[in-house]
């Protein structure tokens, strides 16, 4: 099987101008790995039920309990339809996290500590993998894009440009906790919960804006996907021709 970091075959052009057709084939696949609108949806509803419940009533169990029910709910439901669970099931995952330290602590910020954590750890991730050269969202969308690590030494308009994205979504976490998390230590439960609503959107549209505006101005990939599956032809129908 080829290496992704082989030279580039002949008739691939890293350095080629994107069309338009490539800017929109770019944008799909980043509505698609990031979950859609759909997928954003189920993301916020049960944080945004636990605080509603929360807000009225001041119960941190039956709060807790409902946004954990709902999360499962998603995922039954996209298991029903036959749909990709992916998105829903990383949903239910962080909130039975938030459920639990939430009943274990008894108190209402304890739900939304595990994901703040987690949200300012990828903030740092994503920062040092930009400053180090090997950009965590290239990683991450090397395979939705067919081109796995391709773009490391055959193509470094795309590697540039992963690295610029990965710094965006790097900074644009790292500045969303640092206005959390002082809330969190000094500000009350519920103004915590209602600031973590309102900044889930918005920082996240703005780092996949960054990632289109970046890869849609990036050389094409290079889908090793098909150049692996020409050369496996390629060996059958020479093995076929000696025999």
């Amino acid at each position: 099987m080829t290496s992704l970091d082989k030279p580039t075959t002949p008739g691939t052009d890293p350095a080629a101008e994107p069309t338009a057709d490539q800017k929109a084939v770019t944008q799909a696949a980043l509505f698609d790995a990031f979950g859609g609108i759909r997928g954003t949806v189920e993301t916020m509803l049960p944080g945004l039920l636990f605080v509603m419940i929360y807000t009225i009533n001041k119960d941190v169990k039956l709060s807790a309990i409902a946004a954990g029910a709902v999360a499962v709910l998603l995922v039954i439901v996209r298991l029903a339809r036959k749909d990709t669970v992916k998105h829903a099931f990383s949903g239910v995952f962080g909130v039975g996290v938030g459920v639990a330290f939430a009943l274990f602590t008894g108190s209402a910020k304890g739900f939304y500590l595990p994901g703040m954590i987690y949200g300012a750890g990828l903030g740092v991730a994503f920062t040092l993998s930009a400053l180090v050269g090997f950009p965590l969202l290239g990683v991450i969308l090397g395979p939705v894009f067919k081109e796995n690590l391709s773009w490391r030494t055959r193509n470094p308009g795309r590697k540039k440009a992963y690295v610029k994205a990965s710094l965006a979504w790097g900074l644009i976490f790292l500045a969303k906790y640092a206005i959390l998390f002082p809330l969190y230590w000094w500000g009350d439960a519920t103004q915590l919960g209602w600031v973590l609503i309102a900044l889930k959107l918005p920082p996240m549209v703005l780092a996949v804006y960054f990632t289109w505006l970046f890869l849609a101005q990036a050389p094409p990939p290079i889908n090793v996907i098909e150049e692996w599956e020409a050369e496996e032809a390629a060996e059958k129908a020479a093995k076929a021709a000696k025999g």
